[in-house]
C-alpha cells in the first residue's frame, strides 16, 4: 500500500466499520431482508465536486445522480502496483451486483505525469477498467474523504450516505458481505434502483490495431528473432530482427490454458528471457511464470498458483506457491531471476529444480540499500545484467539499482533517490540529468545493458535515457519530453521495453501501440512494422457479450447493387429521456453468409454511426455483385434524462436484415430503436 509523503489527519473511521457491527453473511446465499438499517448514524457523503475531468463516461456525476445505487469510491493513481490489484476485485463487485453497485475511480495522482487526463485515459484502457473515472488532480475530492494512501476504497449507500471507508488491498469479501446487507435492507425500504447503468467507456472509441499496448520485447541476434509482448492483446509475438512475421503465442484471449500456441492463453504477459529454444514469460496477471517450447510450440506453466499471494513468502514448490505481479524474468548462470512487482522482491528459481525462494528485498517498499535480505525495492519492473551484476529498474522510487548475485551480496542504488526518511524516496522524483544521487526520473519501467551502459525507458518523461554503470551519469538520448508520435525528432508515450540487437535499439512505445527501431550511432529512428500482424479477431463470445439486447427480424428488403445503402436509425423514448449527445452510437455488422455483397471491411468491427443527436446513420458500400445475403446489425447507445451526459442507461439492439442485391432497389432503410 502507497502512502502519502506528509499524511493527513483522519476524521472518520480508518477501517470499515459495517463490518464490525453486522453478523457475517454466507457469500453464496442471499442476505435475509433486514429490518432496520444496519449501518444506522452515517451522516452525507461529500460531493464529488472538483475533479478536473470525467473519463470512461459522457459527463460529470453527482452524488445525487447515484441516489438508489450501493456506491464504491476507488482512490486509485495508476503507477501503483496495489491499486492494480484491486481491479480484479472491483471487477467480481461489478459483475455480481449489476443493477445495484457503480463503482467510480477517483484517481488522485502521485506523479505530476499521473495528473494529466490524457494519461489517465490511456491507463483506463490499458487496465480494461469499466467504470468512470474523475481526474482528481488537485486532490480536492480526496481532502473531503481525507484519503491518506493508495488504494483505498470509500462505500456509500442509496441514500447519499458515507458508510466507512477501507485502505488497501484484499477486502473483496468485506465489501462483498456488506454490499449484500445495503442491497437487502434498501430493496425492502424501496430506496433500492435497480435498473441497470452502463457508461460511455474510453475502449468503445478504440480501433483494432496490430499491437495494443506492448511491454516488453526481447532481441535474440542470434536467431534473428524479436520477441514482442503484445500485452493487451495476451499473446507474445515473434517476428524477425527485419520485420517479417514469424509465430503468435497464444489465442489473444484472456486465460491461463497451457499448450499448442493456437490454444494457450496469457494475461497481459510482461518480460521474457530466452535459453536456447525455450521462452520463459513473466505472465504478470496470471501470478504465473510460463514456459515456452519453441521447437514444439507449446506453452506450459512452470510456476505459480494462478492465484495472487496476499502472505509473505520466502521459498516453496513451484506449483505450490503462489506469485504476486512478476513483471520480468532474466536467466543469469541457471538461475532464473523474477522482478516480483508486488511485493517489491527479487526471486529466483534454480533451472531444474522444483522450488522457487526469495533473493533480495524485505518487502518494505522504499529505495534502501543494504545486503540482499534487508534492502528495500520499490516495485522492481525489469531486469538486465552486464554478465557479473543484476541491474533493475525500481518504478515507484524512480531508481535504478545494481543488485550483487552472490550469497553476501548487497543491493545499492546506481542513479535515483535513497537513504530518505522512510518513505519519501518514492516522492523524489522528476526530469534531471546528472550523476548518481542528483539525477531524477519519473516512474521508469524498462532497462537494457549494452557495452557499459544502460539504456533505461524514462516513461513517465516520455524519454530513453542512458546510464553510465561506472561514472553514474545519466543523459537524455532520445525523447523532447512531450508525449506524441514524431520520428524527427523522437517522441515517445509512456515507453516500457528496450532491446538492443546489432547496431539497434528497439523500443515498445507503449501507449503510441508500436515498436521503434533506433541506430545507435545516428539515432536515426523509424516504426519497426511487424509485416502481416493482425490483431485477434473478434469471438462471437465477445460480439454476444458485448451486445445483448432485444433482436428482431426483418423482412427481405431488395436493395440496388454498385450503391451505398443509407441505414437511418430513429429512437423513441419514453418520457423526459433522450439520446445522449456527448456518447457515441457504436455499431457491428456480422453476417452468415460467404456473399461479399456488401463491402468485406463492413464486417467484425466496431464502429461509430453518424449521428446529429437525435437519430444515427450507418453507410454501407454495396458490390456490383447480386445475389441474397443475411446481415446481422448489432448496435449500442446510451440516454438520459437531459440528454447531455452524465449518468445514463445503456441499451442495444439486434437486426437480422436479408437482403436481396440487384440491379434495381432501394438504397435506404430505416429502422427503430426503442430501449425495454
Amino acid at each position: 500500500m502507497l502512502r502519502l509523503k506528509n499524511r493527513l489527519e483522519w476524521v472518520f473511521t480508518l477501517v470499515l466499520l459495517a463490518m464490525l457491527c453486522s453478523p457475517c453473511v454466507a457469500q453464496d446465499e442471499p442476505a435475509n431482508p433486514a429490518t432496520e438499517n444496519p449501518f444506522p448514524g452515517r451522516f452525507p457523503a461529500p460531493s464529488l465536486d472538483g475533479g478536473t475531468e470525467w473519463l470512461n463516461c459522457s459527463g460529470p456525476i453527482s452524488i445525487k445522480d447515484l441516489r438508489g445505487k450501493v456506491v464504491i469510491l476507488d482512490f486509485w493513481t495508476y503507477c501503483c502496483i496495489n491499486c492494480m490489484h484491486v481491479l480484479p476485485d472491483l471487477k467480481y463487485l461489478e459483475q455480481k451486483y449489476p443493477n445495484n453497485l457503480v463503482v467510480i475511480g477517483v484517481h488522485s495522482a502521485k506523479f505530476d505525469n499521473e495528473k494529466e487526463s490524457e494519461n489517465i485515459r490511456e491507463a483506463i484502457k490499458r487496465y480494461e477498467i469499466e467504470h468512470p473515472v474523475v481526474n482528481d488532480s488537485s486532490m480536492e475530492i480526496a481532502r473531503k474523504y481525507f484519503f491518506s494512501s493508495w488504494p483505498t476504497f470509500v462505500l456509500i449507500d442509496p441514500e447519499g450516505n458515507f458508510v466507512g471507508r477501507q485502505p488497501g488491498e484484499g477486502n473483496r469479501e468485506l465489501f462483498d458481505n456488506v454490499i449484500s446487507q445495503m442491497i437487502a435492507y434498501h430493496r425492502k425500504k424501496g430506496t433500492l434502483d435497480e435498473s441497470p447503468i452502463k457508461f460511455d467507456l474510453e475502449k468503445q472509441n478504440e480501433e483494432p490495431q496490430p499491437l495494443r499496448y506492448p511491454g516488453k520485447l526481447l532481441a535474440d541476434e542470434k536467431s534473428n528473432r524479436l520477441f514482442i509482448s503484445d500485452s493487451n492483446h495476451n499473446r507474445i509475438v515473434i517476428s524477425s530482427l527485419s520485420g517479417e512475421l514469424l509465430d503468435i503465442i497464444g489465442t489473444g484471449e484472456m486465460g491461463a490454458n497451457d499448450g499448442a500456441y493456437d490454444n494457450a492463453s496469457f494475461d497481459h504477459p510482461q518480460g521474457m528471457d530466452l535459453v536456447g529454444e525455450t521462452l520463459y514469460v513473466a505472465d504478470t496477471e496470471n501470478h504465473l511464470i510460463r514456459e515456452v517450447d519453441l521447437k514444439t510450440k507449446t506453452v506450459k506453466t512452470l510456476a505459480g498458483t494462478g492465484v495472487q499471494a496476499r502472505e509473505r513468502f520466502t521459498v516453496g514448490g513451484l506449483r505450490e506457491i503462489p506469485l504476486n505481479s512478476p513483471w520480468d524474468v532474466l536467466v543469469k548462470e541457471g538461475v532464473l531471476y523474477i522482478a516480483m512487482a508486488g511485493p517489491h522482491q527479487l526471486w529466483k528459481h534454480d533451472i531444474g529444480s522444483g522450488s522457487i525462494k526469495l533473493f533480495a528485498g524485505s518487502g518494505r517498499e522504499d529505495i534502501i540499500d543494504g545486503p540482499l535480505d534487508s534492502a528495500a525495492l520499490a516495485q522492481p519492473s525489469d531486469i538486465t545484467t552486464d554478465g557479473k551484476d543484476l541491474f533493475i529498474v525500481d518504478s515507484e522510487g524512480s531508481a535504478i539499482r545494481r543488485v550483487e548475485t552472490k550469497n553476501d551480496g548487497l543491493v545499492t542504488t546506481v542513479v535515483g533517490p535513497h537513504e530518505f526518511p522512510r518513505g519519501q524516496s518514492l516522492f523524489e522524483f522528476g526530469d534531471i540529468d546528472g550523476i548518481g544521487d542528483d539525477v531524477r526520473m519519473q516512474h521508469p519501467i524498462g532497462l537494457t545493458y549494452h557495452n557499459g551502459l544502460l539504456y533505461v525507458t524514462d516513461t513517465y518523461n516520455d524519454k530513453i535515457k542512458t546510464v553510465d554503470v561506472k561514472t553514474r551519469k545519466a543523459s537524455t538520448w532520445i525523447g523532447t519530453g512531450e508525449r506524441g508520435k514524431s520520428l524527427d525528432p523522437v517522441q515517445l508515450f509512456e515507453p516500457s521495453g528496450v532491446e538492443v540487437a546489432g547496431d539497434f535499439l528497439f523500443i515498445a512505445d507503449t501507449n503510441n501501440h508500436r515498436i521503434l527501431k533506433t541506430n545507435l550511432q545516428t539515432k536515426q529512428t523509424e516504426e519497426f512494422v511487424v509485416t502481416g500482424l493482425m490483431p485477434p479477431s473478434p469471438t462471437q463470445k465477445t460480439i454476444e457479450e458485448t451486445y445483448s439486447g432485444p433482436s428482431e427480424a426483418l423482412e427481405l428488403t431488395t436493395v440496388k447493387s454498385g450503391s451505398e445503402l443509407k441505414v437511418t436509425i430513429n429512437f423513441e423514448f419514453v418520457g423526459e429521456y433522450k439520446l445522449n449527445k456527448l456518447a457515441p452510437i457504436v455499431y457491428m455488422m456480422t453476417s452468415d453468409t460467404g456473399e461479399e455483397l456488401i463491402d468485406p471491411a463492413t464486417f467484425g468491427k466496431r464502429k461509430r454511426a453518424d449521428s446529429d443527436g437525435t437519430s444515427a446513420t450507418i453507410s454501407l458500400p454495396l458490390t456490383s455483385k447480386t445475389g441474397t445475403q443475411t446481415c446481422t446489425l448489432n448496435l449500442s447507445y446510451q440516454y438520459c434524462r437531459d440528454g447531455v451526459g452524465g449518468l445514463c442507461k445503456f441499451a442495444t439492439k439486434q437486426w437480422t436484415i436479408p437482403l436481396t442485391v440487384a440491379s434495381e432497389g432501394t438504397s435506404t432503410l430505416t429502422l427503430t430503436a426503442k430501449p425495454e
